[in-house]
């Protein structure tokens, strides 16, 4: 009888190739859980970086202002950093904004170009053959379709907008390396009074920082620029003699705002004195007109009353009424030109002082103090509306009772000289505003406001 054949060679080798199976199935394993957990880890911190990019966090104060965003998915986001390197189209232009077109015409960069000064003297300029190129980084502190629509107004007139902040050193270094600015028009800043109370970060942001990075720039170009800046009437503060000179004390501001604006004067002062730019400041005293400011009393006065809604209008504590030096924007855009047409050239080179450079700060004012309460009887005939007037007592909130400018200077130096009234603005005012948000109004002050 045969023996049985002998399997125990077969059955190690199956047992050897089950454990090699085994083995490889548990590497294969080993190795997808790994590449699942990193996966899920880089999808994960994606999506915190997305969101945090994205969505700010919550905040007690619901007026606060949110910096500028970006998202990574927009077009924003793409447009913006072609903005920072250059793209050619970008750069063709910038270029084309930025050119004169008139002989020996100046080429401005004008910062803050989307607001209510920026616009109108970004249009005044660009109508003489200047060439102009606008910065501003449309922020929320009102509006921003306001200066969207602004944005499109200069659009047609050829002036180009870039959209960025004064504190982006890259994109400002990159304007001046595109462009050889003969003058900057420096009008961005965090503006208001009350508002620095709830946020004041911004104005050390917008108003010292963002000056502070603009003039770090400008003392390195070739050529240097020279450069006109807006300062403000609230730097007076608590000053009481009248009206006011720029010869009068400013070291007791009565606001944030205020301070931020006298900080800006003495920058000023350093690097005219360290780095030979050609400097001169503005102290503007209640700016008001067509495509205005929806913050001003002038403006949110003008929608309460056509709402049907009370305003305040204040008092100071011993009774008086409060009073501004009202100034129409066009009577404005005249100083602001005139200032950058007497501007001397900077002294400096490649961030060296070459001799003394000029220094300058001059008033911008109507000379003709108006109480508010003036101001509303005004609007009162033009809107043929009868206001719903809360007198109250003024808060203690950096806001001073009476401002009144003395121009001697700036008339002296560029021949400045108001000439508008505040019936007269104001009645130009109203007749944009109620272009603008297409409100009905009644045949009666139609005629009114058209005489």
């Amino acid at each position: 009888m045969a023996s049985p054949p002998d399997t125990s060679k077969t059955i190690k080798l199956e047992r050897y190739n089950s454990y090699l199976r085994r083995l490889h199935s548990n590497k294969v394993l080993n190795a997808s859980s790994k590449l699942l957990f990193r996966a899920t880890l880089l999808i994960a911190l994606v999506l915190i970086l997305f969101f945090t990019i994205n969505y700010p966090p919550l905040s007690d104060h619901p007026h606060h202002i949110t910096p500028h965003r970006h998202s990574f998915l927009s077009t924003g986001f793409f447009s913006s950093s072609s903005s920072a390197t250059g793209g050619s189209s970008w750069e063709k232009q910038v270029r084309h904004s930025s050119t004169p077109r008139r002989p020996n015409g100046f080429s401005v960069l004008v910062t803050g170009a989307a607001g209510f000064v920026g616009s109108h003297c970004s249009l005044a300029l660009k109508k003489r053959g200047d060439g102009v190129l606008g910065l501003d980084n449309f922020n929320n502190y009102y509006d921003p379709s306001l200066k969207r629509a602004r944005q499109q107004l200069l659009l047609k007139h050829q002036v180009f907008i870039v959209e960025g902040d004064l504190n982006d050193a890259p994109l400002l270094t990159k304007l001046f390396d595109v462009v050889p600015f003969t003058h900057v028009l420096h009008l961005a800043a965090q503006a208001g009074v009350r508002y620095a109370m709830q946020n004041p970060q911004s104005y050390v942001s917008s108003n010292i920082a963002g000056f502070v990075n603009l003039l770090e720039v400008a003392k390195t170009a070739t050529p240097q620029p020279a450069i006109v800046w807006a300062s403000s009437s609230s730097v007076y503060g608590l000053n009481t003699d009248v009206p006011f000179s720029e010869m009068h004390r400013t070291d007791q501001p009565a606001s944030l705002y205020a301070a931020t604006k006298k900080a800006g004067e003495e920058i000023a002062h350093t690097y005219n004195h360290i780095y030979g730019l050609s400097l001169t400041g503005l102290r503007f005293f209640t700016v008001y007109g067509p495509w205005g400011r929806p913050d001003m009393a002038y403006f949110f006065f003008t929608k309460d009353i056509l709402d049907g809604k009370s305003i305040d209008v204040y008092q100071t504590l011993d009774d008086k009424e409060v009073a501004r030096d009202f100034t129409y924007i066009d009577d404005v855009v005249k100083g602001c030109v005139g200032a950058l047409d007497t501007a001397e050239k900077s002294t400096g080179s490649g961030g060296k002082k070459k001799g003394p450079a000029q220094l300058r700060i001059y008033n911008l004012g109507n000379t003709s103090p108006v109480p508010v309460g003036k101001l509303v009887s005004i609007l009162e005939a033009l809107l043929n509306t009868k206001a719903k007037k809360h007198v109250i007592k003024m808060p203690r909130n950096g806001d001073v009772p009476y401002t009144h400018a003395n121009v001697t200077m700036a008339y002296k130096d560029f021949g400045y000289r108001p000439s508008t009234d505040l019936a007269t603005g104001l009645r130009k005012f109203v007749k944009w505003y109620v272009s603008y948000y297409g409100i009905h109004m009644k045949k009666e002050t139609d005629s009114k406001t058209q005489s």
